[in-house]
């Protein structure tokens, strides 16, 4: 089975059975479910949406299925065709819309496709409402608009270039500090949306000389689309070779962001928003926000500058709500997810491009000189198998037993603190496993403490 439902939408491979795969009855289904929520809750309203959609070869037909779906439930539709998910995001607002879908399935391999849902702020939507569609989607209780009522449907295609706009108007954006440092800049968009966003940005903030690879957004992914090192080989070869002072990679939907250094090594995902932070708090003090799994380096950048650094479950969902809770200037998660709230409350790739630029010029250094002036952290990423019926919540507890003189928090599964770094451990929700990561100063550091913890679990299971 390789449909997967979720409260924050549904995903799955193209094709196959109904319930199974991700065929066109499911798409409907669940377009419907959740026009039909957000009606509710807007009686005596016209409701809106605003869709957008990445690159994938089978984007067109699954736009198309939503798209008329929406027009059926009455809804009018905002359409910004090929899209990003920050920009449908954004779009939602600016539009004033009640909800949006954005069709993407994010990193996921070409034959995947998805439904993300986002509510009135254009962000994604509460677990509550999620419960809700898929509730209504597997019952298939829908009320289609007659004839006279059938919701209009409007084309978009200035959606990313008012996102670039709005990015140039944010005050720690300086297009001049950009433009005067000079950067030769490689991108890779894995043939996605990210080669019309991303170049385009590049130009508004001065930068003229950018070599594109993978930029043509026709879904064809040249290599696994999940921006990391082992996928990353050629762009990493074109800085070197073009003499590029940074590489540039997004993933299909461009809400992750992944840096290449000018001697061709990664910059590390979990350090986009380290050096993001890093610039952030040292013109504007305040609190940030990652998630549960994400580098302890963020906590240091920002005690540094006097802030207070907060975790929150995994998922965005989570690290907006603790954003928002607590007030934070910028938060994400290390996966390249950079959240700034100065321009909207999702990831998003392309303010995390411009915010870099700027704070790289600014320091004058190179990328590399750059990674070196923050703490080191190296993270070890695991997986335990679970035996059929594993009491899950007994396995926590007597592992947090075992750890006990640790400091320990539950807010997403198990972490435990170290001295010089963490062990993190969640069941997943599609495997029967338990994912585990660990960091520390060194990767045998990292190691060493997810042994310890998988020791422990081991001899449980056992029992």
């Amino acid at each position: 089975m390789t449909l997967i439902k979720s409260i924050s939408g549904i995903r799955g491979t193209i094709g196959g059975n109904v319930g199974d795969n991700l065929t066109p009855l499911d798409i409907v289904k669940f377009t419907a479910a959740f026009a039909s929520i957000i009606k509710d809750e807007n009686i005596g309203k016209k409701v809106k949406f605003v869709v957008g959609r990445d690159a994938r070869i089978s984007g067109p037909m699954v736009e198309n299925l939503v798209v008329s779906t929406l027009s059926g439930m009455g809804v009018d539709v905002i359409n910004t065709g090929l899209s990003t998910t920050p920009t449908v995001e954004i779009a939602v607002v600016d539009h004033n819309a009640d909800g949006g879908i954005i069709i993407t399935a994010s990193h996921n391999p070409k034959q995947w496709n998805a439904l993300k849902l986002l509510n009135g702020k254009g962000e994604f939507i509460s677990d509550e409402v999620g419960k809700k569609v898929l509730e209504l989607a597997g019952k298939e209780d829908f009320y289609f608009a007659p004839v006279d009522e059938l919701g209009n449907i409007e084309i978009d295609d200035s959606s990313i270039d008012k996102h670039i706009e709005k990015i140039l108007s944010l005050d720690l954006v300086d297009k001049d500090a950009i433009e005067k440092a000079g950067f030769k800049v490689a991108v890779d968009a894995v043939n996605s949306t990210g080669g019309i966003a991303i170049p385009k940005l590049l130009k508004a903030l001065g930068v003229i000389d950018v070599v594109e690879l993978y930029c043509e957004p026709n879904g064809e992914f040249p290599h696994n689309p999940e921006p990391l090192p082992e996928n990353l080989k050629d762009i990493s070869k074109v800085v070197v070779d073009e003499n590029c002072d940074l590489g540039i990679v997004v993933d299909p939907d461009v809400d992750r962001l992944a840096l290449v250094m000018e001697n061709g090594k990664m910059f590390g995902e979990e350090y986009t928003l380290v050096a993001v932070a890093d610039y952030v708090l040292s013109n504007n003090v305040g609190n940030t926000v990652s998630n549960l799994s994400s580098t302890r380096a963020l906590k240091d950048i920002t005690e540094k500058y006097g802030g207070k650094y907060y975790a929150s479950a995994v998922g965005e969902v989570n690290v907006v709500a603790k954003m928002k809770e607590v007030n934070a200037v910028i938060g994400g998660e290390g996966n390249g997810g950079v959240i700034y709230p100065e321009l909207h409350y999702g990831r998003d790739a392309l303010v995390g491009v411009a915010l870099f630029l700027t704070h790289l010029a600014k320091k004058g250094m190179k990328m590399s000189e750059l990674k070196s002036t923050y703490p080191q952290y190296y993270i070890s990423k695991n997986k335990v198998q679970l035996p059929p019926d594993t009491n899950l919540q007994a396995l926590f507890e007597i592992t947090m037993q075992h750890f006990q003189g640790n400091e320990i928090s539950t807010v997403d599964g198990v972490k435990i603190e170290f001295e010089d770094g963490w062990v993190h451990l969640r069941a997943s929700n599609t495997e029967p496993i338990l994912r585990l990561y660990a960091e520390g100063k060194t990767p045998q550091q990292a190691e060493e403490y997810a042994s310890q913890v998988i020791d422990v679990l081991n001899n449980i299971m056992q029992f």
